[in-house]
């Protein structure tokens, strides 16, 4: 298991981030270098050009620190346009090289969710060279789509992102047979695709999802793991369902393909769990949404407009 020390910027994260005091100066420059490039970008709302530049600025603090990826996510309200989502990923290369042109542009990676349309502009970025991780990704089919379309990684999320933004919330069971059987499924029909399992809530869930090839670790729960007192020589201490052997045919989901068939695909999602899987796709969707408005609203209250 590999842990996860690339930093994924997305709506949410940057939100939650830029409204700490400290990241005033970032915001107006944000803002300011927006109202520079406005003619450039003249497609995209200022608005959303500075809330773009304000997350690569993000990232960009992070990357002396690490040597992975950058991540940073598409626009949530393009969720359903394969063009738009396309045009947003290639801005935001572009605009890395705007905030920082010394900056190495393969070591970005562009989070898409994985809807049908999500999916299609992986398919396309990747033909072009652009990284894609393939993210609020609840069920198999969605899985399989993104290998089929050359995702680098995908991104299950283990509990429902509600989980993350309302407390108290427990939601379902998390999704750890996802998790294992995407890997397995990938290895066996040897696709290069990698799992990196996000929203997690508990070193337990971390413990238990040891073996998967990376994983998302928020900083609270890794000060959590890293205080932690287990026996490494007795292996009952350190759970992993990874652990199990699986053996025979059956045990490894067949190779699907729905890249040339959206409405298998379309279907597979509605039967997945009787739906309740889709219908937490579309909560995150929402909830993304509902963080990017207020994230546009924080940019033009301070002028972005």
């Amino acid at each position: 298991m590999g842990l996860y020390l690339e930093p994924s910027v997305f709506t949410a994260i940057a939100f939650n981030e830029l409204q700490e005091s400290q990241h005033e100066a970032l915001l107006q420059k944000s803002i300011d270098l927006a109202r520079q490039l406005a003619e450039d970008f003249d497609r995209v709302s200022l608005t959303e050009l500075a809330i773009e530049i304000s997350m690569i600025s993000l990232s960009l603090r992070m990357a002396p620190h690490i040597k992975g990826f950058l991540h940073v996510q598409t626009n949530p309200s393009y969720s359903y346009s394969t063009a738009k989502t396309i045009e947003n990923a290639r801005r935001i290369i572009e605009l890395f090289r705007h905030v920082d042109s010394d900056f190495d542009a393969s070591r970005i990676c562009i989070k898409i969710p994985s809807t049908w349309e999500g999916l299609q502009a992986c398919h396309t970025l990747q033909a072009t060279g652009v990284t894609t991780l393939a993210t609020t990704l609840f069920t198999l089919a969605q899985a399989a789509l993104a290998a089929e379309v050359g995702c680098h990684y995908i991104a299950p999320y283990l509990n429902e992102l509600r989980v993350q933004t309302e407390k108290g919330y427990k939601g379902g069971p998390p999704l750890f047979e996802l998790c294992v059987s995407a890997q397995r499924y990938y290895k066996q029909h040897s696709f290069p695709t990698q799992v990196l399992p996000a929203s997690l809530t508990s070193i337990n869930e971390i413990m238990l999802l040891a073996g998967v090839d990376h994983i998302t670790i928020a900083p609270k729960l890794l000060r959590e793991l890293a205080s932690a007192e287990v026996d490494p020589s007795n292996a009952s201490n350190l759970p992993s369902l990874f652990d199990e052997v699986k053996t025979g045919a059956d045990q490894i989901p067949p190779r699907l393909s729905y890249a040339n068939d959206e409405k298998a695909f379309r279907m597979a999602m509605t039967r997945d769990a009787n739906g309740a899987n889709e219908g937490k796709l579309i909560q995150a969707i929402n909830i993304f949404c509902d963080v990017q408005l207020k994230m546009e609203a924080m940019m033009r209250d301070r002028g972005a407009v």
